[in-house]
């Protein structure tokens, strides 16, 4: 497979957000879908390699940009006043328009890191039975406690700084993290840095419907990544209460070369054919 896709828009709320659908894999029709939701400040087109190799273990791969970033607009400005709530409502505008390619087949939400903690939000706060799993690589609540040894030290610090600069420009100018972000997500982002919890959006307790949560899921944390560590995930794998989690970390050796937060794209045929297998168990539709 070359790795080329057809680019897609699918528009929301005065949003425009760009989808990338690979075509069906080899083998029976029919086969899971995934809908991978990226890191922040990261392009769809960076997950190619990880889209290729699950389609190679017999998966059909749709990569959405999130809001702001790549194909989707608008881009970060003062004016933009979104945050986390609108890229979880940006989850469902996208499996509204996927539904013709989604009829009767199993579908993953794949989310990494920050679209992780948005695949997870989408479950918690609107329609969870669209989705039959949910599949986190490099997620986690990136709460200043929560990390090992005294790095939490520091994280508290950056986070805040970050989220002070935004609230001064009006956006997230991206000076060496994360891209260009509305406020509005760097807020929500830092607020969980800062408590270890979700944020209260548009009057819903998200704590406790995160708790309320059912899809089976797929936790994969990776080996040397600077960003979420394995314990960031167990933090966020804490608040599932409801779900059967399936943790997993993906080492170093699993892998066959050097991981961190973003290279475990570019070595991720172990881990396709582990979230194929995942796929394969969830109970058909």
């Amino acid at each position: 497979m070359s790795g080329e896709y057809t680019q897609e828009f699918v528009d929301v709320d005065g949003a425009r957000i760009g989808v990338q659908s690979y075509p069906e894999p080899d083998g029976p029709p029919g086969a899971p879908v995934v809908v991978i939701w990226p890191a922040m400040g990261v392009r769809a087109r960076y997950y190619r390699p990880f889209a290729t190799a699950l389609r190679d273990a017999g998966l059909a791969v749709v990569v959405a940009d999130l809001r702001g970033t790549g194909e989707s607009t608008p881009a970060p400005s003062r004016t933009c006043r979104y945050g986390y709530a609108e890229l979880a409502a940006d989850v469902d505008a996208v499996l509204d328009a996927l539904k013709p390619r989604l009829d009767g087949r199993t579908r993953l939400l794949l989310g990494h890191s920050l679209g992780g903690q948005v695949a997870v939000l989408h479950q918690a706060l609107h329609d969870a039975d669209r989705v039959d799993g949910l599949a986190l690589v490099a997620v986690g609540i990136p709460w200043w406690r929560g990390y090992p040894g005294r790095r939490g030290w520091g994280v508290l610090p950056y986070t805040q700084g970050i989220a002070a600069v935004a609230r001064l420009l009006g956006v997230w100018p991206g000076w060496g993290f994360g891209g260009r972000q509305a406020r509005g997500v760097i807020r929500d982002w830092a607020y969980t840095a800062r408590t270890g919890r979700f944020p209260v959006l548009d009057g819903v307790d998200v704590e406790a419907a995160v708790r309320r949560v059912r899809t089976p899921v797929l936790a994969v944390s990776v080996d040397d990544d600077q960003y979420t560590p394995h314990e960031t995930m167990d933090h966020l794998c804490g608040k599932l209460a409801a779900a059967d989690v399936r943790r997993h970390r993906y080492t170093v050796a699993e892998a066959g070369a050097p991981l961190d937060h973003f290279t475990w794209v570019r070595a991720a045929a172990p881990l396709a054919a582990r979230i194929a297998a995942f796929a394969a168990a969830l109970p058909p539709r």
